[in-house]
């Protein structure tokens, strides 16, 4: 009966190990501002080939700072040489993002650009924090 429980314990260590292996490296994002929006605790992943898509995962809080001023916020990011990609918050609140973007004609995402604004309206321009970079 001890060998048993001793080689049970030595695989389930064994598997733990090889699972920990495997587990996800995420990567802090600084805080984004600009006029009325922020982009909080956020991380980002690169994802391998064959799982996800080999994209890029960004997660954080969206705020809305201006809850006076009646506009909204968004988050914009993009992959490799495709458009924008908009995820919009909630007016007068903070919101969870968790997103994957992903280039499909390639295994793998190597470049990514991420930025969190506050739309103005269609008669004056939206204000966005600085573009972050990320590179594989």
């Amino acid at each position: 009966m001890r060998k048993f429980a001793t080689a049970a314990m030595a695989v389930s260590l064994f598997i733990g190990g090889v699972g920990a292996s495997f587990a996800q490296s995420w990567h802090p994002v600084p805080k984004m501002e600009t006029g009325g929006a922020v982009f909080s605790e956020a991380t980002y992943t690169w994802w391998p080939k064959r799982k996800s898509h080999g994209g890029f995962q960004l997660k954080g809080r969206l705020t809305d700072t201006g809850p006076s001023d009646g506009h909204n916020v968004y988050v914009q990011a993009k992959v490799e040489s495709y458009s924008w990609r908009r995820f919009n918050g909630v007016q007068k609140r903070s919101v969870r993002l968790d997103k994957l973007l992903y280039d499909g004609a390639a295994q793998h995402t190597r470049k990514a650009w991420v930025r969190a604004c506050r739309d103005r309206g269609s008669l004056r321009p939206d204000n966005c924090s600085v573009t972050k970079h990320y590179a594989r």
